[in-house]
């Protein structure tokens, strides 16, 4: 049953802890990626086989296997495939950036915006294919203008992916698919091999191998963040119906044993409810096993003072996603400082974000929402500073930069400029 805590009568390690995310596997990681980087194509098809038990004949996702895919769906799903990549359009195409100049007196500044040239999408397979991340990382990708998008999702046993990740793809327009997963598919996007190209960002969550591996190979490319596992947080006032905000946080529950639910709330007769009505729903749901791991063991309901003081519990959390479930919930939202995705009100539950609503699903998990933010147009683009002075400029300048050059002690500098203005 998931435990009730009261804000000041238990140590704030208690009230704050989150799940231990160390795992044990970074000696396995590196050797996968150092095999892949020596053997490619050859250590990936092993690894399909030892992993995924999938004896495949090509790496590659073939144009008549997605063609299949798409028409195997239902037709009221790829619908509504179309109707969320069009929300998720929608909302990040407010996200373009533009570059800009400065001119004045012979001296030009600005920035540029560049596209990544490649990008990869890893997207995770298995017993829950989350063809929603497919819609929610390649479209902000495309909207940069990204060069060649390339998708990796590991097969099953039968060689084949997802039919609902393939036309999820096939939606959002990505341009090359491969059948791989796990620590060596993030290697291959890395390194690169004989079938799948090198690229320059790596984004979309995974378990903990991809986790581990992302952190690795970062600095040979780029990464969108080491996701770890899911969480919400409910801010709920006892007016809240506490069935909402139980299957609110077995929605989190159900995707891991390591995710965690938190309800943090001014009522503890409502915090009692919640926790009667987590019970009740645990035993309906078919994931009952993982969510019920998730909650006893890393979920938790805190009972705060007051309303104000259940957002700042909020805020030291700073959760992946936060709901603010009161009947004026944007009286709250700028006193929210620390969250990946924030869903207002008491009829928003957080499955419309991961899914339909348009902002994105991939978001700082682990606290990290105090310094990071969700994933986004800008995660694909480069910013290019570029500047120009006229000779007139630079003599007018030059005793100045040579002064802040000499205070560093770095004469080479100050000549660099100086000598450019000898004869001015």
């Amino acid at each position: 049953m998931i435990k009730i805590l009261k804000y000041g009568e238990v140590p704030n390690s208690e009230i704050f802890a989150r799940p231990d995310m160390k795992t044990g596997v970074e000696d396995t990681v590196s050797e996968i990626i150092a095999d892949v980087r020596a053997n490619g194509d050859a250590a990936l098809y092993k690894y399909a086989e030892r992993f995924n038990k999938a004896k495949l004949t090509s790496l590659a996702v073939s144009q008549e296997e997605i063609d299949e895919a798409v028409s195997s769906v239902e037709p009221e799903f790829l619908e509504v495939l179309k109707k969320s990549a069009a929300n998720i359009k929608r909302f990040h195409s407010m996200q373009i950036r533009k570059g800009f100049t400065i001119e004045e007196d012979g001296i030009v500044l600005g920035q540029k915006i560049t596209p990544v040239d490649r990008a990869g999408l890893c997207v995770p397979g298995g017993a829950a294919p989350l063809s929603s991340t497919v819609l929610m990382d390649s479209i902000p990708a495309k909207l940069a203008g990204v060069g060649e998008l390339i998708m990796v999702t590991p097969p099953g046993e039968d060689g084949k992916v997802s039919p609902s990740i393939l036309a999820a793809a096939y939606v959002a327009g990505v341009d090359r698919i491969f059948k791989v997963g796990g620590a060596q598919a993030v290697a291959a996007l890395a390194y690169g091999t004989e079938s799948i190209p090198k690229v320059y960002k790596i984004v979309g969550p995974g378990g903990i191998f991809v986790a581990e591996a992302k952190k690795q190979v970062f600095g040979e490319v780029s990464i969108d963040m080491i996701a770890g596992p899911s969480e919400i947080l409910c801010v709920a006032d006892g007016a809240s119906d506490p069935r909402y905000i139980a299957a609110d946080m077995l929605s989190q529950a159900e995707h891991d044993k390591m995710a965690s639910a938190v309800l943090v709330t001014d009522s503890a007769d409502f915090a009692l409810a919640v926790q009667q009505e987590i019970e009740r729903q645990l035993q309906e749901l078919p994931r009952e096993d993982i969510a019920r791991a998730s909650i006893e063991n890393n979920g938790k309901i805190i009972v705060a003072e007051s309303m104000d003081a259940a957002v700042e519990i909020a805020n030291e959390i700073a959760p992946e996603h936060l709901e603010l479930c009161v009947d004026e919930p944007f009286k709250y939202l700028d006193k929210i400082r620390h969250a990946g995705s924030v869903f207002l009100g008491r009829n928003c539950p957080e499955a419309v974000g991961d899914y339909y609503a348009g902002a994105n699903h991939t978001l700082p998990t682990s606290g990290s929402a105090k310094f990071s933010s969700p994933l986004s147009v800008d995660d694909f683009i480069k910013k290019t500073q570029f500047t120009y002075y006229s000779g007139d400029a630079l003599a007018a300048a030059a005793k100045d930069i040579a002064l802040f050059a000499g205070k560093e002690e770095l004469i080479g500098h100050a000549r660099s400029v100086l000598i450019r203005t000898e004869d001015k």
